[in-house]
């Protein structure tokens, strides 16, 4: 079979480490990501018990969800169009008191995607837009580890209205607004709707929710969180 063009086809990863596929629109980069205690990559901790804490649990949907982009048919090179972003290091949003490091992450060779090795770290795809930059941006970043919550375990509680802010590695900052929850059951995960693209810069942040499957050494749900530029002009960033 002929390779498709774009980033490369990630793949979804277990808390088990056991990799199964993904369903991925010709046009969109999916990422439906497995991001519970579990991590992947070089020097992981491979975890088949329990998580430490009780778990995430399900996820109470609220908000609107953004309108469908007229460009929702273009390939991510089109819908990433202009100057480039800076990479961004670092991640806060106040009403849940994370200040938080970013790394970059990438879909590797055998097919998945890269998540941090620090629980305490969240992930850009950074074969994905940039915050900022036109197109749907995505953080990734665990709920929880074997020593208890993670990165994003306070993510389910924030609410339409919320701010965020994204700090980039020239110093600049990019602001955001949440602008909806959503909780995605893994098996039922809208691509299209989350890493489609977009008319303006938009920003995803994706972790674990639901019940913790015992047997499958997984969740059984993701949490994304849908958030626009704070201001019309959020796109171009302030120092």
């Amino acid at each position: 079979m002929a390779r498709s063009s774009g980033p490369r086809r990630p793949r979804l990863t277990t808390r088990s480490g056991r990799p199964g596929p993904v369903q991925v629109p010709r046009t969109v980069a999916a990422i439906a990501l497995a991001l519970g205690a579990a991590l992947s990559g070089a020097g992981a901790v491979n975890l088949a018990t329990a998580p430490h804490t009780t778990g995430p649990g399900a996820v109470t949907d609220v908000g609107d969800l953004p309108l469908p982009s007229p460009a929702a048919s273009q390939s991510p090179t089109a819908a990433v169009s202009g100057a480039r972003q800076a990479p961004p290091v670092r991640l806060r949003i106040p009403r849940i008191g994370l200040d938080a490091a970013l790394t970059d992450i990438q879909v590797q060779d055998d097919g998945h995607l890269g998540t941090p090795d620090d629980p305490d770290v969240a992930g850009w795809w950074s074969q994905g837009p940039a915050p900022g930059s036109i197109g749907a941006a995505v953080i990734v970043g665990h709920v929880d580890s074997r020593t208890g919550p993670a990165v994003f375990a306070g993510l389910s509680a924030l609410r339409p209205g919320d701010t965020i802010s994204v700090q980039s590695s020239d110093g600049t900052t990019t602001g955001f607004t949440v602008q909806a929850l959503r909780g995605y059951a893994k098996d039922g995960f809208p691509s299209d709707l989350v890493f489609g693209a977009t008319s303006g810069p938009s920003l995803r942040l994706i972790t674990c929710s639901g019940s913790y499957d015992h047997g499958t050494g997984e969740y059984l749900a993701n949490l994304v969180v849908f958030a626009v530029p704070t201001t019309p002009s959020a796109g171009a960033q302030t120092a």
